[in-house]
Parts: structure tokens; sequence; C-alpha cells
């Protein structure tokens, strides 16, 4: 009888074998110039039996096709359920293509649920060092408690990714990344506390970045970051996408500049889209389709939480009031036909929200839902939005917050704002929910425990119960009876050397919606 291990590697084995015979494909020894696995390896999109592997080969990030030939390469893989490989529950080679920038993207399945594993890839004499990732609870099963990480929002100028140091050591079960992954530009100058020019932190090899080669080598310059290695290696990963992936604010085919040609920022965002595949863990349903990645899918954690990620990017209306900052919202923030989501993605999350089958229901996405009066001083019109928030779209928000009073214990998680904070979401004064806004891993730079003019925001907008303006994280550690975030936070991201602690925590507890600070 075979058992299914021998299955696997027997086919594994004439895979390989009858892809080094075809043609294009190139026998891999140790030729390379130097060692293939410097972006590190990832894993992503946890299910109850597997996960998605990722790596990239790139021996010269920076070099023409990062040192790579142009021919597909064939890359083993394993995956064992101990950190020595002794025991080893799949493996198989999968294929580097020139076209994907020579990036894997393994899908693993037939693995036991709730567990570790650990994983690695090996290409002639030359092997990556070992990842490990979890799989989730199997559909349905009673869980007592889950812990995962937020994060995202990491100039690589504005700071050292100290951060995700902190996170590769935590113990957790995944870290739901809301993007910005890259920051498409450099700046030009830095300014200090007292508005005086300082040097950056560190420096950017491309001071903005448009084709598609542009977009890899910029990938390569973050993914280089050893403690940015280390969390992708030890965690398994949820990864979406906001604006700086592509362009600052860019919103469906629209580019934040007016003078640029829709067609023309179209192309911008395919390479972009197309780079962003290449360098997450994410499944081939995500692989682009032109411009577009179907980023919006959902995860169960067992009988405890459901989760629903959103896209409030590539079917958004264009922002209202030439999406401008410290004005008066103009008619446009109205407007009845504006979109956030699109009508697809909409009907997607009320079929998924509708189906009751979690005892905690999570909407992970991008941008602040509550919509925040941001006026800090007397001389400023008495309401001010973020119009590249929800706050800039009246209607569409208005039905999310409808949808969320039809569900018990809603937690939404967002990111963008280089800020924590935590707040009520209302429908007409009613709480429906609640949100905590993760702050930045860098963006933004050391900050401070609460910026300029906070202290009058808390003020005009009760809804809000917490604001913070400093580095780092959240973990959320979820229970049948509670709900809390933890607001982790670094004093300094100006030097490798920063201290991370708890700044507070949401509480949220199940029932009706309440909010408490500790």
């Amino acid at each position: 009888m075979i058992s299914r291990r021998s299955l696997i590697r027997t086919a594994a084995t004439g895979f390989a074998a009858a892809n080094l015979a075809a043609p294009g494909i190139l026998r891999a020894q140790s030729w390379f110039r130097d060692y293939p696995f410097k972006l590190g390896v990832a894993s992503g999109e946890p299910a109850s039996d597997g996960f998605v592997l990722w790596t990239r080969l790139a021996p010269e990030p920076f070099e023409r096709h990062a040192g790579v030939p142009m021919s597909a390469l064939p890359v083993d893989w394993e995956v064992a359920e101990d950190d020595r490989f002794k025991t080893v529950a799949a493996k198989g080679t999968a294929l580097a293509r020139p076209e994907l920038g020579h990036s894997v993207h393994v899908e693993v399945s037939d693995l036991k649920p709730n567990r570790p594993y650990w994983y690695r890839f090996t290409i002639g004499s030359d092997r990556s060092l070992t990842g490990r990732a979890r799989t989730l609870p199997a559909a349905g099963a009673v869980v007592d408690q889950l812990r995962f990480g937020v994060c995202g929002c990491q100039h690589y100028e504005s700071g050292f990714f100290t951060a995700y140091r902190d996170i590769a050591k935590d113990d957790l079960a995944f870290v739901f990344h809301y993007g910005d992954f890259i920051y498409e530009y450099s700046y030009d100058y830095n300014y200090g506390p007292d508005r005086l020019p300082v040097p950056k932190v560190r420096q950017h090899r491309l001071r903005e970045v448009y084709s598609l080669d542009d977009y890899r080598q910029h990938y390569a310059q973050y993914l280089t970051d050893l403690d940015l290695q280390s969390a992708r290696a030890m965690q398994v990963f949820l990864p979406t996408f906001d604006d700086h992936e592509i362009e600052n604010n860019w919103v469906d085919d629209y580019s934040q500049d007016p003078g640029v040609p829709q067609d023309v920022f179209a192309l911008r965002r395919e390479a972009a889209m197309q780079a962003w595949y290449e360098n997450m863990p994410v499944r081939r349903t995500m692989i682009p389709n032109g411009q577009l990645i179907h980023a919006n899918r959902r995860l169960d954690y067992g009988n405890l939480m459901s989760m629903n990620l959103l896209d409030t990017r590539s079917f958004r209306s264009d922002q209202p009031c030439d999406d401008k900052w410290g004005i008066t919202p103009c008619a446009g923030v109205y407007d009845k036909n504006a979109q956030v989501m699109g009508a697809a993605q909409e009907k997607w999350l009320d079929d998924n929200l509708m189906q009751k089958d979690a005892k905690w229901n999570c909407i992970a996405q991008q941008v602040m839902v509550m919509p925040l009066n941001r006026r800090t001083s007397d001389s400023q019109p008495e309401l001010m939005y973020n119009l590249d928030s929800w706050a800039g779209y009246a209607v569409p928000r208005e039905r999310l917050m409808a949808r969320l009073a039809k569900v018990d214990n809603a937690v939404v998680l967002t990111g963008d704002e280089h800020q924590n904070y935590a707040g009520l979401l209302l429908s007409k004064d009613k709480p429906v929910g609640v949100e905590c806004v993760l702050t930045s891993v860098t963006s933004g730079g050391d900050g401070q425990d609460k910026r300029p003019g906070s202290d009058r925001i808390l003020s005009e907008n009760p809804q809000l119960k917490f604001i913070n303006d400093q580095r780092g994280y959240g973990v959320c550690t979820v229970k049948p009876e509670a709900w809390q975030t933890d607001f982790m936070v670094l004093d300094k991201v100006s030097t490798p050397d920063g201290k991370l602690t708890r700044r507070a925590s949401a509480v949220v507890e199940a029932g009706p919606v309440n909010l408490s600070i500790t």
C-alpha cells in the first residue's frame, strides 16, 4: 500500500524530473554568484489544512532580473512537523518563473488543523532559512482564545523596523497586514520636532517608482531588512494593500495627480499590483487580472471569530472636494451614488455578516470608518474630515453602519492614520460596533504620546475614547466573553534599539456595544 507521504514524494520527484528535461528550464546547481534567498521566506493565507509558502530568488536584488537567468527554475520545498525536519508532512517542487520575478507561491494542503509547522526551500546547493507557520482550527471547532497581530504603514526612510523584530518573537496565530508595505516615494528632506531639517534615518535607492522593474527593486530594498524578514518567517501573514503600494491616495483608476489620464495611471497600477503579488504570500486566486486583484476574502477561526478582509481602494469613487484637507465638506461627501467597496463587494460582505456563525464579527480594512472632526483650533472650519477615509463617503458609510447594526459583537480593524485610535461606531447616534485603528510601524517617525491638538480632537468627538501618536503594532486577544486590542508602542524608531511597551488596551465585552480603555 502506498502512503500519502510516499505518493507526494514520488509525484514531486517525477514532476521535477519532467520539468528539468523540458525546454527553457535551467538546471540550477551552485552557480548563483551569491545566495539566492536574500529576500527571505514567508507564509500566508492560513487555513485549517494549510497555508501559502513564499520565496523569491534574488541573489543580486538590485541588478536586472535580480541576478537570475531568464529561465523557469525548479525550487524544492518541504514542510515538517518539527524544526529539525525529522517528520516531513509535505514536500514538492515549484517553478520560479521569470514572468513573476522568480517568485514562488506554494499552496500547501492536507495538513493537521491548529498546530505549527516549519518549512524551507532549496535550489541547487542553496537552502533558505527555516520559517514557521500555523494552521487554523477546523471549521466550526469550539475555540476559547485567539491571539493575532495587526500592523502596516512602514516607510523605510522614516525609521527602523524594530516592531517586526518584536512581532517575530510573539506567540500569534497570524498577522493581519493592513497595507502600505512599501512607500512609492522618497522624502526630499526630513523635519525634526523643531521643524528644522534633520538627516533621514535611512535612504530609498529610488526617488519614486513607476515601472515593474522599479517596484520589484523597491520591494527588494524593504525585504532585505532582517527585522521584516524575521517577522515574515516566524508568523503567517494575511496581507492586503492600501494606497502606497501604488501611489498616495489613489482610488480605482484615479491618480492623486488630476493631470495623469486614467488610462495612463492604470498602467502604473498594473505594474504595482503585479509586484505586490510577486512579493506577498497569497494564493493564485489573487494573481492580478490586469490592474485588478480580488483582495476581499474571509477567514474563520473556529466558532470564535469571522474576519472579512476588505479592499477599500480598487472600487472606490474619486475622493470628493478634490481630496482637500482642512475645508468644510462639500456636497460630494453626501453623494448618493458614491462607492467605497463597490456593489459586488458590498453584497459579498452582507452575505458573510448575515451568516452569524461566529461569536465575533471582524472587518479588517484600510481607512478609518469613524467620521472624526479633525479640528484642532478655533481658527479652523467647524467641521474638518479626512476625505480619503470613510468620512468622505457619507452614504456608503451609513450603509455599512446599518449592516453592523444587524450583527452582534462587531469590531473593525483599521490602519492608514499613523496613530492609534479606539472609538465607537455610530448609526444615527446609536453604537453598532467598535473601531480600533492601529498605528504605523515607522511612518511618521518617532512620534509622541499625543500630537498637538489631540485633546481638542477627543473633546470634539465624544465617540472617540483613545488617541496616541507612537509607532508600533497591535495585538488582539479574542475570547468568547471579550475582545481586547493591545496598542504596543515603541519609544523611538529613529535608532534600532527602540523599547516596546503596552501603551493601552481597548476592551470590548460581548453583548451590547461597549468600549473601555485600560
